[in-house]
């Protein structure tokens, strides 16, 4: 099934943390900080899939994530990378935040290839911070944390032509006979309700890809039915094949069907009806000569701007006339694809955070001890030199301005208890 618009969830994975560890050798009774570093998590890679044309394929599962850097190790060991995740999207998708709806990039302005999230980058291990006066750290850098965002992804089909017109106009029909497509065809309105796609081929290495787009009903361009969801695939064609049922013979019913696609093409977007429009009139096999001449006569009249084929889908007749004067006209006609610029900072996405700490509480005979823990400590702690008097009054400032100190008090700790925070113990006084 045709599928041309999905709302997924992406993440990016979690650096690897950087490791705390120290030289054991023998006959090296103090040896130096050697905890290697963390491996950078993976990325969200978009790539356009040449002969893909649906997104469907994200039918089944809403969440995508890559793999997150593995820690550093002993020995100054460099933490594995995470693997990232390639998505396989058709040429023309467009990819928008989820909740502002800002495009985050189009797929047809890139070369192929588009990462939308960056994994985090890996930590730095302990053996990066020794110094004169700090020959034994104690700590290292957390990876960075992953990235995640709920996005839209909306195909906008890339075809040559349009076919445009009315419900049961034929173009279903049309379309199966001049491509390999195989549409579903029934002689009832609103047959089709998702476009098709199929590939003209004329010889000789010349073609063209034609959609045929579901049947444009009045106040489409509104919203009304699917419209808009019908409509926004015209923007991107070249040419466009408007098909027109003539099998009423009234010509006023006739003349009206014809205004009214062309009214709802231009109130959607004016730009679509500057656009070359083939007019073929279907179903002349349902009437006689004289009164196809005189339909004929009164449509070249009224319709001058417009070049008008009779054709039948059914028999054949006239349909290779338009369908060469069809490639003839795109070859005048540049291939410059509709493309939509770029509105989201892809900076401004937050790593992927909670509360920002956790605090756990254990009762001993003594004292109680308290476990904090969470991303804003391990940040800090990473770039905090604990054993200088200006880190740690930098780590006492911590405390109380991340509202961890208030915390602790809610949950009763009182002076003597023991706070344990990323793992270094402290003796609490208030």
């Amino acid at each position: 099934m045709f599928k041309d618009i999905t709302r997924i969830t992406i993440r990016s994975g979690k650096g690897g943390n950087g490791h705390i560890s120290f030289r054991r050798e023998k006959y090296v009774p103090n040896g130096g900080p050697d905890g290697g570093d963390g491996g950078k998590g993976g990325d969200v890679i978009f790539v356009v899939e040449k002969g893909l044309n649906t997104l469907g394929h994200f039918n089944y599962n809403k969440k995508y994530s890559a793999t997150d850097g593995e820690e550093g190790g002993k020995r100054r060991c460099h933490g594995k990378n995470g693997n990232d995740i390639v998505l396989k999207v058709p040429e023309g998708t467009i990819i928008r935040d989820a909740v502002s709806g800002k495009v985050i990039v189009d797929m047809s302005s890139t070369d192929g290839e588009f990462t939308v999230l960056s994994g985090g980058r890996g930590g730095i291990g302990n053996m990066h911070f020794a110094t004169s006066t700090m020959q034994t750290p104690r700590y290292a850098k957390p990876g960075e944390d992953a990235k995640e965002l709920d996005v839209i992804l909306e195909l906008k089909l890339i075809a040559d032509v349009g076919l445009v017109g009315l419900p049961n106009a034929g173009k279903s029909s049309f379309l199966a006979r001049v491509t390999n497509a195989n549409p579903k065809i029934a002689d009832y309105p609103f047959t089709t309700i998702d476009p098709n796609l199929g590939m003209v081929n004329l010889g000789e290495g010349r073609g063209f890809l034609i959609a045929d787009i579901p049947g444009i009903i009045e106040g489409a361009s509104e919203g009304i039915g699917l419209g808009r969801d019908f409509l926004k695939h015209i923007e991107r064609n070249r040419v466009l094949i408007h098909m027109v049922d003539i099998s009423s013979q009234d010509i006023e019913t006739i003349e009206n069907d014809i205004k009214s696609v062309v009214k709802e093409l231009d109130d959607f977007n004016p730009d679509i009806v500057k656009k070359p429009i083939l007019l073929a009139v279907n179903k002349i096999d349902t009437m006689t000569e004289d009164d196809l001449e005189l339909i004929l006569d009164d449509l070249k009249i009224k319709f001058s701007n417009s070049k008008i084929y009779a054709i039948s889908t059914v028999s054949g007749f006239g349909v290779n006339e338009l369908i060469n004067d069809t490639y003839d006209i795109l070859q005048e006609i540049p291939k410059d694809t509709m493309l939509f610029d770029s509105e989201f900072d892809l900076n401004s996405i937050k790593e992927k955070q909670g509360i920002g700490f956790d605090i756990e509480k254990h009762s001993d005979k003594d004292c109680d001890v308290y476990i904090v823990t969470g991303f804003k400590v391990d940040k800090m702690l990473g770039y905090t030199n604990l054993e200088s008097a200006k880190g740690f009054n930098f780590f006492q400032n911590f405390i109380k301005e991340s509202g961890i100190e208030k915390e602790l008090k809610n949950l009763g700790i009182k002076d003597g208890d023991t706070v344990n925070v990323g793992g270094i113990e402290f003796e609490y006084y208030n």
